[in-house]
């Protein structure tokens, strides 16, 4: 059996992150569920707020120009943990989205 997957999201204490951070960390066990294996917290400083799933780098605040919202989140993690797994109503609007553009 393969070993389920560890995200981990670094925070930064003294920007006050931890309820952004224990809140991204919900939407992703709400959705994810069982299919995870671990969800952790991890207290940083300087401004830092990084995201990875099984050690890879999947979210820099710095790098990516802020913090991600819980449908780039997600759709980030299933691409790396389970690529066919469909989310539902975030999927579908976004192929309503490129549909609309004239995008299979």
């Amino acid at each position: 059996m393969m070993e389920k997957p560890r995200i981990t999201i670094l925070y930064c204490t003294q920007c006050n992150w931890l309820l952004r951070a224990g809140w991204m960390a919900q939407e992703l066990l709400q959705t994810f569920g069982d299919a995870l294996g671990e969800v952790a917290l991890i207290p940083g400083t300087g401004g830092n707020f990084e995201i990875q799933v099984n050690g890879e780098l999947i979210w820099e605040r710095k790098r990516d120009g802020g913090f991600p919202g819980p449908k780039e989140l997600k759709q980030r993690v299933r691409d790396m943990i389970d690529p066919d797994r469909d989310l539902g109503h975030l999927d579908r609007k976004a192929r309503e989205d490129s549909e609309s553009r004239g995008r299979p």
